[in-house]
């Protein structure tokens, strides 16, 4: 079912509000400690941040190993630095949590290679790590799946998961993750639900019960159709199943979108947080709209329910709230919007953060390294889309 009406984007560089580009890179580089392993496997070109966590003090940042040549997979650097700098990343939480990186390959002890990180309400980080290196080389499933949690406080490991065979497939690729402490005890009895976007579907967690199940659904799948994207002039192809999520903890609903698709889903929480489906039942997901191109990274305001999210072609941001359905266009820029990996809401100051990535040159290997390939982005002042107008440019 449709709830709402199609929202085609309609873009118009007037409506646009300004980007403060809080970080930017040409490549990516690291402070190595004095290890010719780690200094000699690097290769800068095939670095690229997917995933985004802000804290006080420190902005994270998940560089999963879709290549070789990643010395670490997670990261970290000062959140307060000059406007536009080009800080250089430390591995986190050190660098012998990154054995891939000196060519160890042979313990799962580490990290393997991780494209989403997340903060709870209790001042943890939780580190989904895929197992999988080179998934966009030979996709070898080197380690199982698991979350890894670190007290921010101390940078220490105080729990980890590994997911059970039963809730995975052999092509697994869990890329996201979105942590539920609506329920009574909060970050303590929190359900996360996770993306397996090659092998399509949803992981939840319940970490009361210290026990996961899967759920499968044709929505999850990516769409032959969509599976082409044009950026900046440049194409590629990925059939990437679903990888966008995004929680309403008013609504108890999750959003989720393939890669690989112009349309957006939902499914209540309440449907995800009573165990694995039965054989025949079938799941309450809705379509709640149509997009005008395909997307990665989706954020939500709490307060108020607006959905945001990043329509690859347009190198746009668009904010829409399926409540009023009212929509309105936040950003526009071709250069410095190029492939938005992770779109992130912070309440402390109202504001969209996301990483722009100009994924489709290291893809295609057409990376520059001489101009600005990657950067974190801080859209300052989020419209309240609900009490808005709506536009009509927009469906």
């Amino acid at each position: 079912m449709l709830r709402h009406a199609l929202f085609l984007l309609f873009l118009s560089p007037a409506l646009s509000l300004e980007l403060e580009v809080v970080n930017q890179w040409d490549l990516l580089d690291f402070q190595f400690p004095f290890d010719h392993r780690l200094i000699n496997n690097f290769r800068p070109e095939r670095n690229v941040f997917t995933g985004l966590e802000i804290t006080n003090d420190r902005i994270f940042l998940a560089v999963p190993r879709l290549w070789s040549g990643v010395s670490a997979t997670l990261a970290v650097i000062p959140r307060h630095t000059p406007p536009g700098s080009s800080p250089m990343l430390q591995a986190y939480p050190n660098w012998e949590a990154h054995k891939f990186g000196r060519g160890q390959n042979d313990s799962c002890d580490g990290l393997t290679s991780v494209y989403r990180i997340r903060a709870d309400s209790c001042n943890r980080l939780w580190v989904l790590d895929s197992g999988v290196n080179l998934a966009l080389e030979d996709f070898q499933r080197v380690c199982p799946p698991k979350l890894v949690v670190f007290d921010l406080e101390t940078d220490q490991i105080v729990k980890t998961v590994v997911f059970p065979r039963q809730v995975l497939r052999p092509n697994s690729l869990l890329t996201n993750l979105v942590i539920d402490e609506t329920g009574h005890g909060g970050c303590e009895r929190a359900f996360v639900y996770m993306s397996d976007t090659a092998a399509p579907g949803l992981v939840v967690y319940d970490s009361r019960h210290d026990t996961a199940w899967r759920l499968m659904h044709p929505t999850m799948f990516p769409d032959p159709d969509f599976s082409d994207y044009t950026v900046a002039g440049e194409r590629f192809t990925l059939m990437d199943g679903v990888v966008g999520l995004t929680h309403s903890p008013k609504l108890g609903i999750l959003y989720f979108q393939p890669l690989a698709t112009d349309r957006l889903f939902s499914i209540p929480t309440s449907a995800l947080q009573k165990g694995p489906p039965g054989q025949d039942e079938e799941l309450p997901i809705t379509l709640v709209g149509k997009k005008s191109s395909q997307g990665l990274g989706l954020a939500l305001d709490p307060k108020d329910d607006t959905i945001f999210f990043s329509p690859v072609r347009e190198t746009s941001i668009a904010a829409w709230n399926p409540v009023t359905n009212h929509q309105k266009l936040i950003a526009y820029d071709p250069q410095a919007l190029q492939f938005a990996a992770e779109l992130r809401w912070k309440d402390e100051d109202q504001s969209i953060w996301l990483l722009s990535t100009r994924f489709q040159k290291f893809f295609r290997r057409t990376i520059s390294p001489h101009e600005v390939n990657l950067r974190i982005i801080r859209i300052s002042t989020a419209p309240r889309v609900a009490s808005g107008v709506t536009n009509h440019l927009f469906y």
